[in-house]
């Protein structure tokens, strides 16, 4: 292995996260569990399903990262309403098949990021939707009201001590 090898590689192992003390990994495991939790509640109250997949990776953020832009209530609710609408629309136009999926995933980033209301877990709304081809009203159930009620969880819960600002405070663009 080269000297060059070795630092490209080192270079990718360190961990570049700063380190959190472990209360506060504690406390994001246990807003994670709390929120999908409550989804799954609130989905057989309700009759409507409120969960998807990439919900519990939007939990990662939501509790792991609430200070990122990434996380704010915008770019997951507008994040996920986006990517889902262009999967749908797309799914109903295009076959399932490589290119169409690379096509509405990549299509889906394009427009989170034009519209800036990124949020990584929505890049995977566009495959939920070709391999599970559901109707429009999926935008509302799970999506739209599925969001919300990550997004007041987790409003909610970063106000248990050590508190947490979530949502960020309003910056001028």
């Amino acid at each position: 292995m080269s000297v060059r090898t070795f630092i490209m590689l080192r270079r990718a192992l360190v961990r570049k996260q700063p380190a959190e003390p472990y209360s506060q990994a504690i406390k994001a495991g246990v807003g994670g569990a709390i929120a999908i939790a409550t989804l799954v509640l609130l989905g057989y109250i309700s009759d409507s399903p409120l969960l998807m997949a990439p919900f519990g990776a939007t939990c990662v953020l939501l509790f792991s990262l609430p200070k990122s832009p990434l996380s704010q209530p915008i770019n997951v609710i507008g994040g996920h309403v986006v990517s889902i609408t262009i999967g749908l629309t797309l799914s109903y136009m295009l076959p399932l098949d490589w290119w169409s999926l690379g096509i509405a995933v990549g299509l889906a980033i394009a427009a989170m990021a034009a519209l800036r209301v990124t949020h990584p877990p929505a890049g995977a709304d566009p495959l939920v939707v070709f391999f599970s081809n559901p109707g429009w009203e999926y935008i509302i159930f799970p999506v739209v009201l599925g969001s919300i009620a990550l997004v007041i969880t987790a409003w909610l819960f970063h106000k248990i001590p050590p508190k947490t600002a979530y949502p960020l405070p309003e910056q001028i663009d």
